[in-house]
């Protein structure tokens, strides 16, 4: 129960402004009831609540010339904030939907219980007769029930303005803003009279002009036509003004919890309050903002509040921009896949896996995820027939907890099961072709998933497969464009080379007929047929450039080929024959010494001059295996994925950028595979595999088998 307005002259003020503002408001009241249509299906809630206000103007004003009907004036302004909040819930209800209405309901009922409590509480103490103390306590608690509805209206009108249509604003401004300034007043008068602790006459002789200001509101709105009010708060409004509410009430009960510790405390009452304002400030700084308290209450809110758990509108924007965002500062293509990803699920960080060259999935891009060790070999083409088929999207924890049901574990590596973060792997297919996969890691709030939850996934994963798709298309054409320019060049080259070897065969025959001198004649010869053959080899190798061809292959020792590049580095102490087998095998003895020099090279180069780089050959099942081991600074997967093999991509100065995809060719037109395993600052490892002598048929008659398939 509030305390009576003191004599004096704020009372004449008071009771002046009150009667103007309940002579404003009758009078907007009288002329909008033959035009409530205007505020569509809350006209008549609004008329009501009009007359209403105006009948607690008029109580105030009474009540100020009679302090003996005190309790009248808090009867009429709990009717009226019930009248308001009425015409708060009628215009979000302007389009009927149980989904807009949802958020909203629980809020405008409990204020309205609040109020009524209220009441009761003022009601009892009306009737009793209490001591000064307990008068004081009853104050404090009436003035937070006031605040309580006070900060609750408030944030009802921001989310009624806030979540509406763009379209529909202009109707709800001017509504808005009248129940804002009353309500805005309300508050800082009842804050002011809870922290003096008692009733500030001086300020409450002014609440006229705030009902003033409302009916001068309500009347600019009248005068605007506007038919529809429909609303449609979308989630981000929802959950700002769950987040405000949740606030205020924290800090309400805070503030209430505190006085009943003072006055119930004893001796030691201030203390006691400090401390549990101290400790009630801190819990609300760490828990309130944290990343898991604001996931919970957005999952609260979806599956509660709302028809579906997603907001397919701002999921497919924020989709759209992630994955569509360009520019030198915008991050890789394989990047933003997995970031359009774990966004939908606020999910911290992911993976790209995409095609090798023999089908299995390698890294191709890491968001946000430095810690995972992948293989280099992250999903063998064994495991991938499933999800290419089915488009079947693991969630991980169910198969770690046996919960899967009908889907092998086997499929999933044990890399992934092993790993506590990772959360879920989703399957990108294209045309029924599978074009990588996503590895999203376990978000704050982890949760499984449901209907809506593959069937957002699935949408997704399709539209960034075609992504990659269409990325790769392009990078290959771009490539092959670049090829044809690099033949093109090379054809020039080849012609002007070959006329120059015509030359000096020319210039060698005649030199033979006419030269003079035996001595200079045969030194001569030597000289001109050496750069004759010298310049025939090179248009031999110029002409398998971009071919990987290879002019025959036939059974070679493999000790011999070893033997003639640690001959070619005789004099670099740096390059070490670490062990050599026997083996025979099938290949090109050119190819593959250029092969093997180009790898030692590459490691030389890579390495620091006093570490050595280690050559060896072994027999590995029906291959020779070719391995060149350095210790030099290493490479990312990301680059050894990415731009190792790709052509004109070179480290070097000068270099063409061919020599390690020249390499891989040479090794795959002799029936064999160059692998590569690289770490940053530990080194690399380049294996070459060809078949030995005695498994060339096996291999032929695989081969002749595929293309009758084919």
């Amino acid at each position: 129960m509030i305390a009576a307005l003191s004599a004096g002259p704020w009372t004449t003020i008071g009771v002046g402004f009150d009667l103007t503002g309940a002579i404003a408001l009758a009078s907007v009241g009288v002329w909008l009831a033959t035009r409530r249509d205007r505020f569509g299906t809350a006209g008549t809630a609004i008329v009501f609540a009009l007359f209403l206000t105006a009948l607690w103007s008029l109580s105030v004003a009474a009540a100020a010339a009679s302090p003996e009907a005190i309790f009248a004036p808090s009867v009429a302004e709990s009717a009226r904030n019930l009248a308001w909040l009425v015409v708060l819930y009628r215009l979000f209800s302007g389009d009927g939907r149980h989904a807009s209405l949802a958020p909203i309901r629980p809020v405008i009922f409990s204020l309205g219980f609040v109020e009524m409590l209220h009441l009761c509480v003022d009601y009892g103490l009306s009737r009793l007769t209490v001591d000064r103390e307990l008068l004081r306590v009853a104050f404090e608690f009436n003035v937070l029930f006031r605040l309580l509805v006070t900060v609750g209206g408030l944030v009802l009108v921001h989310n009624l303005y806030a979540g509406a249509p763009r379209e529909t604003r202009a109707a709800l401004r001017w509504p808005a803003v009248g129940l804002a300034a009353l309500w805005a007043f309300d508050l800082n008068l009842y804050t002011i009279a809870y922290l003096a602790g008692s009733w500030p006459a001086e300020i409450a002789a002014l609440r006229g002009i705030a009902t003033t200001a409302l009916a001068a509101c309500i009347a600019i709105a009248g005068a605007k036509n506007r038919d529809d009010l429909r609303l449609r708060p979308s989630r981000a409004v929802t959950f700002q003004t769950f987040s405000l509410m949740v606030i205020g009430v924290y800090l309400v009960a805070m503030v209430a919890v505190a006085q009943w510790l003072s006055y119930a405390g004893g001796n030691f009452a201030r203390l006691i309050e400090l401390a549990f304002l101290t400790l009630a400030s801190a819990v609300a700084l760490v828990v309130l903002p944290s990343r898991r308290v604001r996931g919970w209450l957005k999952v609260t809110l979806a599956k509660h509040f709302f028809q579906h758990r997603y907001d397919y509108r701002e999921e497919w924007l924020r989709f759209t921009r992630t994955i569509g965002s360009g520019g030198d500062q915008s991050a890789p293509l394989g990047e933003r896949v997995v970031q359009s990803i774990a966004d939908v699920f606020e999910s911290p960080a992911g993976l790209l896996l995409t095609p090798g060259d023999q089908g299995e999935l390698t890294l191709a891009a890491r968001w946000n995820w430095p810690e995972i060790e992948v293989p280099s070999i992250a999903v063998p083409v064994r495991s991938l027939g499933h999800f290419e088929r089915t488009g079947y999207i693991a969630d991980l924890d169910d198969l770690r907890s046996g919960a899967a049901s009908g889907e092998p574990e086997g499929d999933v590596p044990d890399w992934l099961l092993d790993h506590s973060r990772a959360w879920a792997l989703i399957p990108l297919v294209h045309y029924e072709r599978l074009v990588g996969m996503v590895v999203l890691a376990r978000p704050q709030l982890a949760r499984r998933f449901d209907w809506e939850d593959f069937d957002l996934l699935r949408v997704i994963g399709q539209q960034v497969a075609s992504y990659l798709a269409e990325n790769a298309s392009q990078v290959a054409l771009a490539e092959s464009a670049r090829f044809e320019d690099f033949h093109r060049r090379i054809a020039f080259v080849m012609h002007d080379i070959k006329n120059l070897a015509s030359q000096f065969s020319l210039l060698a025959r005649n030199a033979e007929l006419h030269a003079e001198k035996p001595a200079f004649r045969a030194d001569m010869l030597v000289t001109l047929r050496s750069s004759s053959d010298k310049l025939n080899a090179l248009l031999a190798r110029l002409s398998r450039y971009g071919t990987g061809a290879v002019e025959k292959l036939e059974q070679v020792q493999g000790a011999e080929v070893l033997a003639v590049v640690m001959e070619r580095f005789r004099g670099n102490r740096q390059v070490v024959l670490a062990e050599t087998r026997e083996a025979v095998i099938t290949a090109n003895r050119h190819s593959l010494e250029q092969v093997l020099m180009h790898l030692a090279q590459n490691a030389i180069d890579a390495s620091r001059p006093e570490v050595p780089v280690f050559v060896s050959l072994t027999i590995e099942g029906l291959n020779a295996r070719f391995e060149v081991l350095d210790s030099g600074h290493g490479m990312s997967a990301d680059f050894v994925r990415n731009r190792l093999f790709k052509p004109f991509v070179s480290t070097k100065s000068g270099g063409f950028g061919i020599g390690a995809f020249e390499a891989r060719e040479l090794v795959r037109a002799m029936r064999g595979r160059l692998d590569v395993e690289s770490r940053e600052g530990l080194g690399s490892r380049f294996v070459v595999r060809l078949p030995l002598a005695a498994a060339s048929d096996i291999y032929q008659t695989i081969a002749s088998h595929d293309q009758k398939v084919a």
